[in-house]
């Protein structure tokens, strides 16, 4: 009996070391994927022009030209960059936190004939491709006078965070009704109820739908090249594209830049990153 017990465990054993290679294997590449990149775009920001068109992109600079980086911050007004969108960044968050969690608060606890229309009215602009309404929402922000301010994409960033407030409402969820019922009964009102009990408890999900707003609209290249074409308004992806648009495109610039831009993403992902983790994990279970 024990030796028939070894011969069917021994398959099950191998099988289990092929599984774990093959995990492993899918994990180092998805590693490969994401690092190889950024290291190809770090390694040509230190080359000079004849280095780089003339080596591998693997291939270490004979001298780092830490001069690229100068040229990369002065040429395109990176700075003004950064400003521009740091402000946009800080109204869009401040917002879609206020209008989501405030939304997410009535659709979740009042379960009433508006709410539940609210609430289908968000899925069904999740599953509408943004680009069939770019026309009419162009249409809308030049009529309305905000074409070529910053206040177009603030707006937008604002009023079309559908998936920020599903976040709050899958995290109200955990939030225990009778926490509502006894500040009610206390005599509280419900903006009360809203600023006592629920924001102070949605910390979680707050910091998590602020990384993901802060990411979003860092990267985001359409909304401000489409409603900010003026030199005044550069952000930082825009800005990146102006150095690829000249007409002798300088790759070593090219790159400086993109290391420049990476940083501030960098940084706050290394800050926050188990508020990214816990904050996505968390209020996927009800207990």
């Amino acid at each position: 009996m024990a030796q028939n017990e070894n011969k069917d465990s021994k398959p099950l054993y191998i099988g289990s070391r092929v599984l774990n290679i093959f995990k492993y294997a899918f994990l180092i590449l998805c590693c490969l994927i994401v690092i190889v990149p950024i290291l190809v775009v770090l390694i040509g920001s230190l080359k000079t022009y004849k280095e780089l068109s003339n080596t591998t992109v693997f291939t270490l600079p004979e001298v780092p030209q830490w001069e690229n980086f100068k040229t990369a911050f002065f040429t395109q007004n990176i700075l003004l960059a950064f400003k521009n969108t740091a402000i946009i960044i800080v109204v869009s968050c401040v917002g879609s936190i206020i209008t989501g969690t405030m939304t997410a608060y009535v659709v979740q606890r009042f379960n009433t004939y508006f709410s539940r229309t609210v609430k289908t009215a968000f899925l069904i602009a999740t599953l509408l491709p943004n680009i069939t309404m770019q026309v009419t929402v162009f249409q809308i922000v030049y009529k309305l006078g905000l074409y070529r301010s910053m206040l177009a994409p603030i707006i937008l960033n604002i009023g079309t965070d559908i998936i920020s407030i599903y976040i709050f409402i899958q995290f109200l969820g955990q939030i225990s009704y009778s926490l509502d019922e006894s500040a009610i009964m206390d005599g509280a009102s419900y903006p009360r109820v809203y600023f006592s009990i629920i924001l102070p408890n949605l910390k979680p999900a707050i910091a998590t739908v602020l990384i993901i707003k802060f990411v979003g609209i860092y990267n985001d290249f359409y909304t401000p090249k489409l409603y900010m074409p003026d030199d005044d308004h550069v952000v930082i992806s825009t800005v990146l594209y102006n150095l690829m648009n000249a007409t002798s495109v300088q790759w070593e610039v090219v790159f400086a830049g993109i290391v420049i831009c990476i940083i501030p993403t960098l940084i706050i992902f290394l800050l926050l990153q188990k508020y990214i983790y816990s904050g996505l994990v968390s209020g996927a279970v009800k207990e």
